[in-house]
């Protein structure tokens, strides 16, 4: 969903004044977003082992989740939020890396789209396993800070 588009979340129902928070509840959200971090720097360091940069890893990952399994440098700034001439850049690393292929959209000749290699779904699988593990291992964490925001 774009940003932008997003409904306000600190006014709740509109009209209506925002709850007050309690301690206990700044408590969790910090503790959730501690817990976030905590994953992010997990996969920082994931991915920087397997010679990536955390928003390569990004790209990667957004190509093998999408159903056609290819996405245009325009569909991945949308996804990734980032500005189109910065997944440009990226995809010229991942393509001189052997993990991207350019290729013409089938749906539309004009639009060029990236495609995983076979080279980029092994490190893929590798290294999905691995962040599989790791939410695994703090699952029940989570789910315990999210159950506390009810």
């Amino acid at each position: 969903m774009d940003m932008a588009k997003r409904p306000s979340q600190a006014s709740g129902n509109p009209g209506k004044p925002p709850l007050m928070l309690k301690d206990e509840d700044f408590r969790t959200l910090a503790a959730v977003r501690s817990a976030i971090r905590g994953f992010a720097h997990f996969t920082e360091e994931v991915v920087e082992g397997a010679g990536l940069t955390r928003q390569q890893h990004q790209v990667l990952v957004s190509l093998c989740a999408a159903e056609s399994s290819e996405l245009s440098i325009g569909e991945l700034a949308e996804t990734l939020m980032l500005r189109h001439h910065s997944v440009s850049g990226l995809a010229d690393r991942l393509e001189s890396l052997g993990l991207v292929d350019r290729a013409r959209s089938k749906g539309d000749r004009r639009v060029v789209v990236l495609r995983l290699t076979d080279k980029a779904r092994g490190l893929m699988s590798s290294l999905s396993q691995t962040h599989r593990e790791e939410l695994r291992r703090i699952r029940p964490l989570l789910v315990s800070l999210l159950s506390q925001l009810d």
